[in-house]
């Protein structure tokens, strides 16, 4: 499944370590353990330089936030992944609802042309044309 726009324009590895470093206020050695650590993972260029996306850099201001809370880094990690796995499901969710909505749909257009047909004598004929025939579209559809 590919990314919505804005999330794609979110995930675009954009910053240079000594950028991150200063949007995030985090040394830059700190950037690196905790790409170490699975905490974070920037792009590379071609030339094998760290770029952060502006959602690597949301994640690390979050990192910074729960540290500052007295939260270690395990319990970080461990909050990280509950906040991945919850995000995967409310797109799981979403994509539930809106299969569940084209089903209803379709039951819908079923049960639409179950009734057209019982109103007049089938005769092989389409729906649809029986409709048009009882809608005075010409003599029995046609």
């Amino acid at each position: 499944m590919t990314a919505p726009k804005g999330q794609a324009d979110r995930d675009q590895p954009l910053y240079m370590i000594s950028v991150a470093s200063e949007l995030t206020g985090m040394h830059p050695q700190t950037l690196r353990v905790y790409e170490q650590k699975g905490l974070v993972n920037p792009g590379r260029s071609r030339g094998n330089t760290r770029l952060y996306s502006q959602a690597d850099i949301d994640r690390l201001n979050l990192i910074s936030r729960l540290t500052d809370e007295g939260i270690n880094l395990a319990g970080v990690v461990r909050i990280l992944d509950m906040q991945e796995r919850a995000e995967a499901r409310d797109e799981e969710i979403d994509g539930l609802r809106l299969r569940l909505r084209e089903l209803e749909d379709e039951v819908h257009e079923m049960h639409m042309r179950e009734r057209i047909t019982a109103l007049a004598p089938y005769d092989g004929m389409s729906p649809e044309k029986v409709m048009k025939g009882l809608l005075g579209g010409g003599p029995r559809g046609e």
